[in-house]
């Protein structure tokens, strides 16, 4: 937000320096990011006499004009047409940087003659486009004195920073209202007096929305003022909005911009030569477009408010108008709105169409609904002095959203919120003066009303933060923090503990971690479960419309651009949040990894060794055992979902309703879809699944070393083809848990010599002594038990 020290004197009687404005800007938080000073830039342009001026002697079109500055008489070459003697101008010396053309001066000869200097246009002054002459002064003038001193540049602009919640100082009143507040002067922006009409309008307003969509226009005021001279506009005018960044187009035009920059309130008018029937602030319908004042032609949907005749689109509501019905010079008769624009929709339409205007800027963050017809007021008032003509009366569809709200507020809260004691009737004060409304103020209790611009204004919070802005925050006391001399207790939690413990593990396995966007296509997340409810209503790229079921997509995603690459072994893992549906208990913690192409290790066979699903369960074995859950005791089931390979995949649970990990093959189908040709194989570890120790270890457990040998015995068990191996294994290791430190399979056979239901499972068992070495007879009983374990639990009996 730009505006000018004079600017903000008209809102706020005050003498305060401009340096003592900033600052309190800076303390009450309306942040200055810039103070320009145009004198500043200008102090080498000074008012210039021509004291003589003669044609060049070697060139039709040049004048040599000797040009009294106040301190000498110089020579200047000069090509205006207008130069001539007895004009003032303005004159820059040798060494003066033009901003206007980037030139920097220097004493030279033009056609033979000498020339020091240079008389500027107001292109090189960036004034305006005009360079076909000269600039002339007044002929009472001062020679000598600084341009921009008599040319009304001298003032300071000040650029300040709004957050989104301040939207009651995207106006020059607004900020003076703030600067009163905190005793910088007296408030004293004028309320616009209603300007009766002398006719009928001609032209109509209505409000055509369905009933679930009145709230994108619920009040829409115009005028009809005929009888107008649109030309340019006054000097100050103009010269205003160039100090803030606008360019000035015509009367008219300028006035609705001055009064959004003053008041905060945007405003449009229409040329009514140029309008056909009434109109109406509508939804657009699909397929419709209009040419706006940008130059570019926007299509609209059912979704955007838009400003309509009988003829089509006009514009968009609160955003931007048409070029169809723009103001010229030869418009005589002219139609004004004001309207209120809802700020929600407002912002969607801006974002979709990529439309960056000051009037979006204002409404999306929310103007004042009770400033509509004021502002239609104060425009009317601007428009009759400046150009002339007849208003008629107003013409008003719907009534201001305008909503009383108060808040039961007590003014202790300053001190325990924020660090400061402000007695209750400063309290009070303050927030007077800054619009609210106090009242039933009993100790330190209170009544306060908020204003109609004050919409971020919803709780005692708000209010203790106006309080303490505008008291001060440089008078709150700094408090050291009280001194903590026993150890700090962890802050992490033992779900993050277990990231953290798992991410170090799978980089420690090979896997490089990925951080990848919490979004996918639509179409790739139900590929992997996703639903409708993991939909995005408003995503920040159409590719990225859904929220993510599984992170192997993405996982996939960036293993195909590195493969694109020329890299053929890929192993990539990422630790965060997927979304089985839109409610906060569907939202997990998962550690999940995917690798492509080969594991880098070479096969015997020659070549690179194929990643397989044994890869994927090692990974996620080595992420569980990191976390602390019983590897030792988990169940092998055969129910992945669908995105896995049948038969090549597996669920690693703790029960049967605990699923801590599933892995396997990606299915040839999603592989065809995530367009990835070669094995991929992934798993996804679910953190949250772990179960919790039943007691926290306070120390490691002493490190046990036996000098006696251990036994490796080998057993070739013969079971039913659909009996897991896990299963025999834990029957195995679960025989002799004193001597029993090991159970490896090693072999499966299904062939000659045993039934088509049958296969062999070989394991080797280690023993390992306590307290001597093994005799035969022992080893014999513990293979007994072993035998027999295995039996009860799977059916199975020694091959023989």
């Amino acid at each position: 937000m730009k505006f000018t020290l004079s600017w903000l004197k008209e809102h706020l009687q005050t003498d305060a320096t401009l340096e003592r404005v900033t600052d309190t800007l800076t303390a009450i938080g309306l942040e200055v990011e810039e103070v320009a000073d145009p004198a500043e830039d200008l102090k080498a342009f000074t008012v210039g006499h021509v004291v003589e001026a003669t044609p060049h002697p070697d060139a039709d079109r040049l004048t040599v004009c000797r040009v009294d500055t106040g301190a000498e008489v110089v020579q200047v070459v000069c090509g205006a047409p207008n130069a001539r003697a007895g004009m003032k101008g303005v004159f820059a010396p040798e060494g003066t940087h033009i901003p206007g053309t980037g030139l920097d001066l220097k004493a030279t000869k033009i056609r033979g003659v000498d020339s020091r200097g240079m008389l500027c246009s107001e292109r090189e002054m960036m004034l305006s486009d005009e360079h076909e002459g000269i600039i002339e002064l007044a002929d009472d003038a001062p020679v000598g004195a600084p341009f921009a001193e008599v040319a009304g540049l001298d003032d300071p602009v000040i650029e300040i920073a709004i957050t989104p919640n301040r939207q009651d100082c995207l106006g020059v009143s607004g900020i003076a209202r703030d600067l009163a507040a905190a005793g910088l002067g007296t408030a004293r922006t004028p309320v616009p007096e209603a300007i009766p009409g002398t006719f009928e309008s001609s032209v109509g307003v209505s409000l055509d929305f369905p009933a679930d969509a009145a709230e994108a226009c619920p009040v829409f005021v115009g005028r009809l003022i005929k009888g107008v001279t649109n030309g340019p506009s006054p000097a100050w005018l103009q010269q205003r909005l160039r100090a803030v960044g606008l360019r000035p187009i015509s009367t008219l035009v300028d006035i609705t911009n001055y009064i959004t920059m003053d008041r905060g309130r945007p405003l449009h008018v229409y040329d009514v030569a140029k309008l056909s029937g009434t109109i109406s602030a509508r939804l657009g319908k699909s397929g419709e477009k209009f040419l706006a004042l940008d130059g570019d032609e926007y299509e609209v949907d059912e979704e955007m408010c838009v400003i309509a005749d009988d003829s089509g689109v006009l514009g968009l509501g609160g955003i931007i108008g048409g070029e169809t019905t723009g103001c010229t010079e030869t418009t005589t008769d002219v139609f004004v709105e004001a309207a209120f624009f809802d700020p929600i929709r407002t912002a969607m339409t801006g974002r979709r169409l990529g439309i960056e205007s000051d009037a979006r800027y204002r409404f999306e963050r929310g103007v004042d609904p009770a400033f509509v017809v004021p502002g239609m007021e104060f425009a009317t008032a601007m428009i009759l002095e400046l150009c002339g003509g007849e208003a008629s009366e107003l013409v008003i569809a719907g009534a201001p959203p305008i909503e009383e709200r108060s808040i039961a507020f007590d003014s202790s809260r300053v001190a325990s919120l924020a660090g400061v004691d402000v007695p209750p009737d400063d309290g009070a004060e303050i927030l007077t003066r800054l619009g609210f409304q106090v009242s039933e103020l009993k100790g330190t209790k209170m009544t306060v009303a908020i204003p109609s611009w004050r919409r971020d204004v919803g709780g005692p919070a708000d209010l203790v933060e106006e309080v303490a802005r505008v008291y001060g925050y440089d008078r709150i006391e700094a408090v050291n923090l009280p001194r903590v001399d026993a150890v700090a207790r962890p802050t992490l939690t033992a779900l993050q503990c277990r990231a953290r413990a798992a991410r170090r593990r799978l980089a420690a396995e090979g896997l490089h971690e990925v951080v990848t966007f919490s979004f996918m296509p639509a179409g790739v997340a139900r590929l992997f479960g996703g639903t409708d409810a993991l939909a995005l209503q408003n995503p920040i790229s159409s590719e990225l419309d859904a929220m993510r079921p599984s992170m192997l997509p993405n996982l996939a995603a960036a293993a195909l651009r590195n493969a694109n690459r020329g890299f053929k072994a890929i192993a990539l893992f990422e630790i965060g949040p997927q979304y089985a549906d839109d409610t906060p208990a569907g939202q997990s913690l998962v550690a999940a990894g995917l690798r492509f192409g080969s594991t880098g290790r070479r096969h015997w066979q020659g070549g690179a060794d194929p990643v397989s699903a044994y890869d994927a369960k090692g990974d996620a074995l080595a992420a569980l055992a990191a976390v602390g859950a019983p590897v030792d005791k988990l169940q092998v089931t055969e129910d992945a979902p669908g995105w896995y390979h049948p038969g090549r995949s597996a669920v690693l649970r703790l029960g049967p309703k605990n699923p801590l990990a599933q892995f396997g093959e990606l299915h040839p189908r999603v592989l065809a879809a995530l367009d990835l040709k070669g094995p991929a194989v992934g798993f996804e570890v679910f953190l949250e699944n772990v179960p919790e120790p039943r007691r926290r270890e306070t120390a490691r457990a002493a490190f046990a070393a036996s000098d006696l040998p251990a036994v490796d015995r080998d057993f070739a068990f013969v079971v039913n083809r659909d009996i897991r191996a896990g299963d025999l294994l834990r029957a195995v290791a679960g025989a002799d848990k004193q001597h029993i430190t090991d159970v490896t399979l090693f072999d499966v056979y299904a062939g000659d010599g045993l039934a088509d239901d049958q296969k062999s499972l070989a394991v080797s068992v280690r023993l390992a002594p306590k307290d001597k070495t093994f005799l035969d007879e022992e080893i014999e009983a513990i293979a007994e038990k072993i035998v027999a374990a295995a039996e009860k639990a799977t059916g199975a009996r020694l091959r023989g």
